[in-house]
């Protein structure tokens, strides 16, 4: 007969659960007031979501590392802190762009935000563990919501990105749950540390199948995070998101997926498992170069801009194949950097974005030649731009430029000097398209087209997200060294 079992409520240390159920909660009370009142000025669901993600901010914030919590489950680490200060920080950039003097369709629901603050809830469950169980919750919880967000842009495209999106996402998680599953049937654990202390002492015929679990993880992660080849999804999705929504997806859960990837695949490369680094190693190389090579020849900015991500992607996921503390922290700061500027590219997309299609056939929202000649008709936002272009691109001193500078050196302290030629010949090849669209805006001549990009939907909330994310863009030089000493003293504190 089964003994009952006395749980105490101080055991589970609810506090670890507080950032994720704030949200929740937030998320939960938006549609209890839409359900009490009808037709509430959408600007309160605006305010109440980013008042909900500062209150999440502080619960992160005042939590204290090395705490777990729920019968164990939860992690408060400093990956899990820096990882949930980058989600909560962009989320609150991303936020105010509903506030545009063009109303979209989407942002008419308080689902939106309700949908929005779930998301943001399972990101942090992603990567506030080291369960597998709960990884892929998170993760489940996160794509669900995110598919609906994307379709609820509602034209035919975002409708085929969200199903893209969706089958591709179920694909990921399939391979996920097999891997995890292969990871338990080996050690009988889906705790990432006891698999670890299992898997060191395993035997060879163990290895092998172990093996078999990381190429699972690897398919599955490299779909959240578009690594070639599991890449082909991300430029359409993109496409048929809101200029504002793909942003956010280039950033938001990509970071949840670099810890995961953190967690699991350091745990083999700090085992000496040659195989693993070898396979990270011809990824990233992959990534970085083939999204370079196709993002010269796409017409459309905003499809430009998804190859980049990718590549970005690759270039971040190098610091995970070496493994180091100073890549570790490295990977961070990169981070951080390009939340900024990629963020203010996508909401300068954002501020330009019609209803109708009205230049060249139609088939791009955003072709180069709608940026024609710019600095004639909108000076300002040329150069705006344009800082964001030499940014991305690794021109000095723009913000992503250090963080180029902190994986390269990594790279090159860990003994990969190939390893950082290739990163550097990468950037050169990337200068030439981010550098085309500044010769678009700068030495072309204006569009005939009607109302080139004029900016109707540029309102004051917008104009001040793209002024802060300018601001931080070029001035972040003089942030990167005690951001890199504050980042440093996170990953070391988690063992990383």
């Amino acid at each position: 007969m089964l003994e009952p079992i006395s749980v105490s409520m101080e055991s589970l240390n609810l506090g670890t659960l507080a950032p994720m159920l704030i949200a929740i909660a937030g998320a939960l009370g938006i549609l209890i007031i839409d359900l009490i009142k009808k037709d509430i000025d959408k600007t309160l669901y605006v305010m109440l979501s980013v008042l909900i993600l500062f209150v999440d901010l502080g619960a992160v914030l005042g939590q204290k590392l090395g705490d777990r919590g729920f019968f164990d489950v939860m992690l408060v680490d400093g990956l899990a802190v820096l990882s949930q200060i980058i989600i909560l920080f962009a989320s609150m950039l991303f936020t105010p762009l509903a506030l545009t003097s063009r109303r979209f369709h989407e942002y008419s629901y308080p689902e939106f935000f309700a949908l929005f603050l779930f998301m943001v809830a399972g990101f942090q469950f992603m990567v506030a563990t080291d369960n597998l169980i709960l990884i892929f919750v998170g993760l489940e919880t996160a794509s669900l919501a995110l598919y609906t967000l994307i379709a609820l842009h509602n034209r035919e495209r975002s409708f085929e990105a969200a199903i893209k999106y969706f089958t591709m996402g179920a694909l990921a998680a399939g391979f996920f749950v097999m891997g995890s599953m292969i990871f338990y049937a080996l050690t009988g654990s889906v705790e990432l540390y006891k698999i670890a202390e299992v898997l060191s002492v395993a035997s060879a015929a163990n290895m092998t199948i172990a093996l078999v679990g990381i190429s699972f993880m690897i398919a599955a992660l490299g779909f959240k995070l578009s690594m070639v080849p599991f890449h082909t999804w991300t430029p359409d999705v993109y496409e048929g998101a809101s200029a504002a929504l793909a942003g956010y997806m280039s950033v938001v859960p990509k970071i949840a997926g670099f810890v995961v990837a953190m967690r699991i695949f350091e745990l083999f490369i700090h085992s000496d498992i040659v195989w693993v680094r070898d396979i990270l190693y011809a990824a990233v190389v992959v990534t970085m170069t083939l999204a370079n090579v196709i993002a010269l020849v796409q017409h459309d900015v905003k499809r430009m801009l998804a190859f980049s991500s990718i590549s970005h992607a690759g270039f971040v996921m190098a610091a995970i194949m070496i493994g180091t503390t100073e890549a570790n922290s490295s990977l961070f700061l990169y981070w951080i950097l390009f939340l900024f500027t990629n963020l203010g590219a996508f909401a300068m997309l954002w501020v330009s974005r019609h209803k109708a299609s009205v230049w060249g056939d139609g088939r791009f929202d955003h072709p180069y030649e709608k940026f024609s000649g710019m600095i004639h008709i909108m000076p300002v936002g040329a150069v705006v731009m344009a800082l964001f272009m030499l940014s991305l691109a690794g021109v000095p001193p723009f913000s992503l430029f250090w963080g180029k500078l902190s994986i390269m050196a990594a790279a090159i302290h860990s003994d990969y000097i190939v390893l950082a030629l290739i990163m550097a010949l990468n950037s050169a090849i990337a200068a030439y398209y981010y550098l085309k669209l500044i010769v678009y805006m700068f030495l072309k001549s204006p569009s005939e087209s009607e109302g080139t990009v004029y900016m109707k939907n540029a309102s004051k909330p917008l104009q001040t997200i793209i002024g802060l994310s300018v601001f931080l863009t070029v001035f972040a030089v003089l942030a990167v060294d005690p951001m890199m000493e504050f980042i440093t003293a996170y990953v070391q504190a988690s063992g990383f």
